[in-house]
C-alpha cells in the first residue's frame, strides 16, 4: 500500500516527503524551488579607481540577486568572497561561469557570464528543508514567520541564505539570555553582526538590560564597550542608552566636550551638550557672547542662534 501512495503522489507532479509513524502516513509537500537573475556591476561604476583596486584585492564581489514574487519583485544584494562561490579574478573579467553559494539554508547554483567585470545570468535556489528542522528546535520557527508576514517559507529562506543565517548563531543567541527572540531577530543579528560576546561586553558596561533592538542601534551608530567608557570618561556616567544613541548621532565626542568646558560652559548634561550640537554653538560662538556679556547661559546662547531675544555676538 505504501508503494501505491508513494507512486500516486510521483503522478502528481509534486514533490513530496512521507513519513510514516507507526500505523499512521503523514504527507508533507517538499519547499520548492526559487528562480531568478543575477547581475554583477563593475566596482568603477559606483566608485573610484582606488576603491576599484582594494575591491580586487580583497577577493570579493558584489552581486544583486533578483526575482518575481507574488508581491512584485525582490532583490538582494551583497558581497561574497570569490573563493567562496569558487570564482577566481579571471572569470569575473571575462567568459562564461557557474559557480554555487551553499549556505545551512540552502543552496544557490548560478550561471551567465562575464564581459569587462560586468556580469549577469541566472540562478536556482533549492531550499533546505532540514534547516527548517533544525531552527524549530532552537525555537525559531520559519515556517510560522513566513506566514505572519505574508512571505513563502522559500523566500524566508532564500534571505536566511543570503545573509547566512545558521544554527550556531541560534545556539550563540540562546545562550547569551536575550530573553525570547523570533526569527527576525535572528535576521537582524546576522546583519548588524549581533552576538553573545557583544551582549556580554555591553552588559558589563553597565547595560543588563537591552533588546536586540537596542543591540542593533548600538552597531549602527557603534556604540561599543569602549565609546561607553569615552562617555563616562566625559563625566556623562548616566545608565540612559538612548543618551548615547544621541551622542553618536550629533557626534559629541571627548573633543567637543572639552572645548565647550574650556570656552567656559560647565555643569552641562547630556541633553545640553546635544543642544549645542543642535544648534551649531562652539568654542568660538560661546567665548564671543561671553566677552560681550560673562553672565550669558546656554539658553542665552540658544536664543542668539535662533535669532530671539538677545543679539549675535558681534552685532
Amino acid at each position: 500500500m505504501r508503494k501505491s501512495l508513494v507512486r500516486f503522489v510521483g503522478s502528481l507532479g509534486i514533490a513530496f516527503i512521507i513519513i510514516v509513524i507507526g500505523k499512521y502516513v503523514i504527507v508533507a509537500q517538499d519547499l520548492t524551488p526559487i528562480t531568478g537573475e543575477w547581475k554583477s556591476e563593475t566596482w568603477s561604476e559606483k566608485h573610484d579607481k582606488e576603491k576599484q583596486a582594494a575591491q580586487v584585492n580583497d577577493g570579493k564581489i558584489h552581486l544583486s540577486f533578483q526575482r518575481s514574487t507574488a508581491n512584485g519583485r525582490n532583490s538582494h544584494g551583497s558581497s561574497f568572497s570569490l573563493e567562496e562561490l569558487g570564482l577566481n579574478q579571471a572569470q569575473v573579467q571575462n567568459g562564461r561561469v557557474n559557480f554555487r553559494l551553499v549556505r545551512e539554508a540552502g543552496t544557490v547554483d548560478a550561471e551567465g557570464a562575464f564581459v569587462n567585470g560586468r556580469g549577469s545570468g541566472t540562478f536556482r535556489f533549492t531550499p533546505n528543508r532540514s534547516f527548517v528542522d533544525a531552527m524549530r528546535s532552537r525555537g525559531f520557527d520559519f515556517e510560522k514567520s513566513a506566514r505572519k508576514h505574508d512571505d513563502g517559507l522559500e523566500e524566508k529562506l532564500l534571505s536566511a541564505a543570503f545573509i547566512n543565517v545558521t544554527t550556531a548563531l541560534a545556539d550563540d543567541l540562546n545562550s547569551a539570555n536575550f530573553g525570547k527572540l523570533e526569527v527576525e531577530d535572528l535576521f537582524k543579528a546576522a546583519i548588524f553582526k549581533v552576538d553573545s560576546k557583544f551582549m556580554a561586553e555591553m552588559k558589563a558596561t553597565g547595560f543588563p538590560n537591552l533588546q536586540m533592538e537596542d543591540l542593533v542601534k548600538a552597531r549602527i551608530f557603534k556604540i561599543d564597550a569602549d565609546y561607553v567608557r569615552q562617555v563616562n570618561d566625559m563625566g556623562f556616567g548616566n545608565r540612559d542608552f538612548e543618551g548615547l544613541v544621541k551622542f553618536r548621532v550629533f557626534k559629541v565626542t571627548p573633543e567637543y566636550l572639552s572645548e565647550l568646558k574650556a570656552a567656559g560652559l560647565t555643569n552641562l548634561d547630556s541633553e545640553d551638550v546635544v543642544k549645542c550640537r543642535i544648534f551649531s554653538i562652539d568654542p568660538d560662538f560661546i567665548r564671543k557672547a561671553r566677552a560681550e556679556d560673562p553672565s550669558v547661559s546656554l539658553e542665552d546662547l540658544v536664543r542668539m542662534k535662533i535669532g530671539v531675544g538677545k543679539k549675535r555676538p558681534g552685532n
